[in-house]
């Protein structure tokens, strides 16, 4: 089965090299697309400069994929993301929750070649780290990670993945086409998670408190 599948980038990426890009993206090293070319190319363009969407063809033969939010609870992309990005502790239990998360909700991402899962843009940091700090439950967490429709990234991870791509063509990306819409899809989410009803305080919800107190680990029936 072949995926077709495109990357936002300042400049045309025709051969993606394999261990290329920043350590501490969202899930570390990796090649990171979509499967949306309007997707790609909101990533692509800056307030300085136009972009292009690179489309490429990716055969999936023999790759195993890695669904964060498919296999896995909310809290395991959280995981993934506290080994990758860099945060600031802003209080002494988000840096024990991140902790606790690192030891009980880890999963060897070095097993897959391929990633999917949540893109985390400014929005959805910001929703991780209320989380951290108490200010929002599991399940308004879960609930946020919708709302404005910031879209999911498929990674390549592997030697192998990466040679399974081909470069298909690039299309142009117009800051002025494409950077107000980047901006209004953050601008969405942050909206509707300060406007919902859902993100009052909710004495049954579970709370980053109440994994630390009762020792919530991965598999457990009320995180489902």
């Amino acid at each position: 089965m072949t995926k077709t599948i495109y990357h936002g980038s300042d400049h045309i990426i025709s051969v993606p090299q394999y261990g290329g890009g920043k350590a501490y993206n969202d899930y570390g090293h990796g090649f990171y697309c979509t499967e949306s070319a309007n997707m790609a190319s909101e990533w692509a363009v800056g307030e300085d400069h136009d972009g292009y969407a690179n489309q490429y063809e990716l055969d999936m033969t023999g790759l195993k994929t890695l669904y964060l939010n498919r296999d896995y609870t909310i809290l395991t992309w959280l995981t993934v993301l506290l080994q990758n990005r860099v945060f600031n502790y802003d209080s002494p239990l988000a840096q024990e929750a991140a902790g606790y998360l690192k030891r009980n909700f880890t999963v060897d991402t070095e097993k897959y070649d391929l990633i999917y899962g949540y893109r985390a843009d400014d929005s959805y940091f910001t929703f991780a780290k209320d989380f951290l700090n108490g200010s929002i439950s599991y399940e308004q967490l879960s609930y946020a990670m919708d709302l404005g429709e910031m879209g999911m990234q498929l990674v390549l991870k592997s030697r192998r993945a990466f040679e399974q791509i081909r470069f298909v063509n690039a299309v142009r990306a117009l800051r002025s086409n494409w950077l107000d819409k980047k901006m209004l899809r953050d601008l969405k989410a942050r909206s509707a998670y300060l406007n919902s009803d859902r993100m009052h305080f909710r004495r049954e919800d579970i709370y980053v408190t109440t994994i630390l107190r009762e020792e919530i680990k991965d598999g457990d029936p009320r995180l489902q």
